[in-house]
C-alpha cells in the first residue's frame, strides 16, 4: 500500500464518518495534501483538529511523510476545496509553496 493510501486508511479508521481526500503533491510519495471533514471536529479549534489528525497518522508523520498540507472541516455537506479559507492552513511552508491556488508563491 502506498503512502497516500496508508494516510487515507488511517484517517478513515480514526474518523469513520469522515470524508477524506489525500493527494501526493509531487509524485515522490512524501509531500501530501490531506482534506478531512468529520463530525468529530465539531467544537474543536483548528489546532485541536490538526493534532487529532497527526495523532491518527502516528509514525507516518516522522517517517514517510516529509510535508503535509492539512485542511480540516466540520460542517456536513461542505465541499472539500483547497485554497484560502479560515480553517484551511497548510502545515508546512514547503507544502504551501506547491499549492496551485497561490501560483507557487508563499506570498499567498
Amino acid at each position: 500500500m502506498g503512502t497516500a493510501a496508508s494516510i487515507r486508511s488511517r484517517l478513515i479508521a480514526e474518523f469513520p464518518d469522515a470524508e477524506v481526500e489525500v493527494e501526493d503533491l509531487t509524485g515522490t510519495d512524501d509531500h501530501f495534501q490531506a482534506q478531512v471533514m468529520t463530525s468529530q471536529f465539531r467544537g474543536k479549534t483548528l489546532l485541536e483538529q490538526h493534532r487529532m489528525v497527526y495523532a491518527a497518522l502516528g509514525d507516518l508523520v516522522n517517517g514517510p511523510i516529509h510535508a503535509l498540507a492539512l485542511h480540516t472541516r466540520t460542517a456536513p455537506g461542505l465541499a472539500l476545496v483547497a485554497g484560502p479559507a479560515a480553517d484551511a492552513t497548510p502545515v508546512s511552508p514547503a507544502a504551501r509553496a506547491t499549492f496551485p491556488s497561490n501560483g507557487g508563491s508563499d506570498r499567498g
